[in-house]
């Protein structure tokens, strides 16, 4: 079974806005068996989504409400087929905590074939979360392709 995880920061916007959407994505394409997760490099377990991300994915059809922050853990590093983080230092910071897996971590953003951060919305206004779902929905869908390749091939 594939495994992706998404990582961000608090757990609490762009990481699990983006597992939601690529779990959407599989959806549409008839693709089971996957196992999705996200993971802060600095969340408190156990917080909600942030009211602002429950509410614009709600407006995609997403249902965010279940969803509660967990800090990355070595398990989860060693588990995922595939990581994508939101920033690069991000990806940085998981490359030298755990130098066996770092083959395995990636900037999402470089999944479509780009190199940037995806700015983080927290305490931002609902239009600000609805550009960062529009952004991460954008480079799952550009990413696709290589996000699935990556995570089947992974020789975890």
């Amino acid at each position: 079974m594939p495994s992706v995880l998404f990582v961000c920061t608090g757990n609490l916007c762009r990481s699990p806005m983006a597992a939601a959407l690529f779990k959407a994505r599989l959806a549409r394409e008839g693709q089971a068996g996957w196992q999705v997760r996200s993971a802060g490099t600095w969340a408190l377990d156990g917080q909600p989504a942030s009211a602002n991300a429950i509410q614009v994915m709600a407006e995609r059809g997403i249902d965010l409400g279940d969803h509660r922050s967990h800090g990355l853990t070595a398990e989860d590093v060693a588990q995922a087929d595939l990581i994508l983080t939101m920033e690069q230092g991000q990806a940085e910071a998981i490359r030298a905590e755990f130098p066996a897996h770092a083959g395995r971590v990636y900037l999402l953003s470089a999944m479509a074939g780009l190199h940037y951060d995806v700015e983080d919305p927290y305490g931002g206004p609902p239009d600000e979360y609805r550009l960062c779902a529009t952004e991460l929905e954008d480079l799952i869908e550009r990413g696709y392709g290589r996000i699935v390749a990556l995570a089947t091939t992974s020789p975890r």
